[in-house]
């Protein structure tokens, strides 16, 4: 009798040979790029120092390509864009110290939005672990200890035997729902090290999967089959479990409305008839959800910005398909179930019952009519034919990035993304900086589209060195910078709060002109011309700077009312 566990791959003649003799000149750092090949990992993203540099002379004798960038936290948000854009986890090469620990907003976005990176940082040698202050160059007591509370698991390598086994337990960890960063550390000796251990030939890939418990998912059902008004939120987890139609295969048998979250922006089609489309920051959607007497939440876990500030109180019952255990029931108290949204919307369509309901369409359209009359009253033209420049000017398959703007606020509950895994921002963690480079990661991700960056003036500060990085690797990436003079949405915060802005106002350079000299082509342009120049650009191979001086100005939010 056989069983499963009994069986062992016996290595070919050529395998054994290999093995048994592997080729000369390989050092640790062979073992980080080779166990990244062997898992199917393509494309790495980093910055070189000297702990690290084992990983990189590695990388010449492997066929991964390397998208190197000027800034590490640029290196994290690019690696994010590659993760969310692929769904593969994207290596992120880092050095000790300084380096590693400039990734860190990048890696709490990262954690936030579960995009899978995988970074890996050299440490300093291993007779300096531990603890003790010794003097090496870039020494932390404990750098570990500075990851623990944002990625989702840490792997310390001592040995070079301990490489494969580490990178792929970080891989797989990585992948596994929900994605997220995760932190493999290794000492600058064990990767330097000539080694005599063979060649990494492949790896086990493939995460755990998370499916719901089965008595859930029934009482679930039942629920949402008996419910007279039900109602869904998708959140990111819906986009992130490629989930986007069994979503709409369940709305439809339940005749239940949709509104996406600002992270799960093109889960649900916008213009569907049952689509909220993505007003979660407007009262009169609140108001919607809270009536619904079952209201399911997939893949949110009804944060700050989808719970309108935490004001959103529901009335009827909750149930949250969440696979972050952490945000289960962490706002409001549901019937929780610890899944992943594909799984358990596949379970649920598997059991529910369809439903009619004449008057959804009519009650979906007056929400959306009040919506827009508020809108209305508030003199925001020139904002609304901004974004709808930029969504006519982007082709419809093209994957936008945006950072933290006025503009990209708009778009959160504006914007059409025409798709699922198409529209991303920094709104997990909200830290500036991100778009461009996120943007560079989508680009080397799929070549084959361009793509759009949105920053504004200030934000744009952060990331200006990576157009070195866009045209060095000629990414098809054109930006939208707004330059209204400063930090406008922290300018409208401080003076709706203390009458007066302070620090808000900022010195900047000339955009076009500095994006010439790096070899990038620039313009600068008008609202009233800015559909023209973006579109010429996005159909431009290549990068590219469009700059739109505007003050833009926010919606009236209605969470202090």
């Amino acid at each position: 009798m056989t069983h499963d566990h009994d069986l062992v791959l016996r290595p070919t003649p050529a395998q054994t040979e290999a093995a048994l003799n592997p080729p000369p000149g390989r050092t640790g750092g062979d073992l980080v790029v080779e166990t990244l090949a062997g898992l199917g990992a393509t494309t790495v993203f980093g910055l070189p120092g000297q702990h690290a540099l084992g990983m990189f002379d590695a990388l010449r004798r492997s066929d991964l390509r390397y998208v190197g960038l000027r800034v590490e936290n640029n290196a994290g948000f690019a690696a994010d864009a590659y993760g969310r854009i692929t769904g593969e986890a994207a290596p992120l090469l880092l050095s000790t110290g300084p380096g590693a620990l400039t990734s860190l907003a990048a890696l709490q976005e990262a954690a936030a939005a579960s995009a899978p990176v995988l970074a890996i940082s050299s440490q300093i040698p291993t007779a300096g672990l531990g603890g003790g202050r010794h003097g090496y160059l870039h020494e932390l007591p404990d750098q570990a200890a500075s990851f623990r509370g944002v990625v989702k698991s840490v792997h310390t390598v001592r040995t070079q035997s301990q490489i494969p086994s580490a990178v792929e337990a970080a891989w797989k960890s990585a992948l596994t729902a929900p994605h997220g960063p995760v932190w493999v550390e290794i000492p600058q000796d064990v990767l330097l090290a000539p080694t005599m251990i063979p060649v990494v030939t492949g790896g086990d890939a493939f995460p755990e999967e998370l499916p719901p418990r089965p008595e859930l998912t029934a009482v679930a059902a039942d629920l949402l089959s008996k419910a007279a008004r039900p109602a869904i939120i998708a959140g990111g987890g819906v986009v992130r479990a490629d989930a986007s139609g069994k979503l709409k295969q369940l709305a439809e048998l339940l005749r239940a409305p949709v509104v996406t979250t600002p992270g799960g922006k093109g889960a649900f089609p916008w213009k569907h008839p049952l689509s909220l489309q993505s007003w979660i920051e407007d009262r009169h959607t609140t108001d919607f959800l809270e009536d619904a007497d079952v209201l399911l939440v997939v893949g949110s876990g009804l944060g700050e910005l989808s719970s309108n500030y935490h004001t959103f109180k529901p009335r009827g019952r909750v149930i949250q398909i969440e696979a972050d255990l952490g945000k289960l029931e962490s706002n409001h108290p549901a019937l929780g179930i610890h899944a992943d949204a594909r799984l358990a919307l596949q379970a649920l369509l598997e059991t529910v019952s369809p439903r009619e309901d004449a008057t959804v369409a009519d009650r979906v359209r007056d929400l959306l009519a009040k919506v827009d009359d508020r809108i209305a009253g508030q003199e925001l033209t020139l904002e609304q034919d901004v974004l709808a420049s930029v969504r006519r000017a982007l082709p419809a398959d093209s994957p936008s990035f945006w950072d933290m703007t006025i503009l990209a606020y708009w778009a959160w509950s504006a914007f059409d993304a025409k798709g699922p895994n198409h529209m991303h921002s920094a709104q997990g963690a909200g830290g500036l900086g991100y778009a461009f480079p996120a943007a560079l990661g989508a680009a080397a991700a799929d070549p084959t589209r361009p793509v759009l960056a949105v920053s504004g003036d200030g934000g744009a500060l952060y990331s200006i060195a990576e157009l070195a990085t866009a045209r060095q690797y000629d990414l098809d990436v054109t930006w939208l910078i707004v330059d209204d003079g400063g930090y406008g949405i922290l300018r409208e915060y401080m003076n709706d709060a203390f009458g007066e802005a302070t620090a808000t106002e900022l010195t900047r350079p000339d955009y076009v002109a500095l994006a010439e000299s790096f070899g990038v082509p620039g313009v600068r342009t008008t609202p009233e011309s800015l559909e023209r120049d973006l579109a010429k650009h996005l159909a431009t191979p290549g990068p590219s700077v469009v700059l739109l001086p505007a003050v833009l100005r926010m919606f009236a939010p209605t969470h202090l009312d």
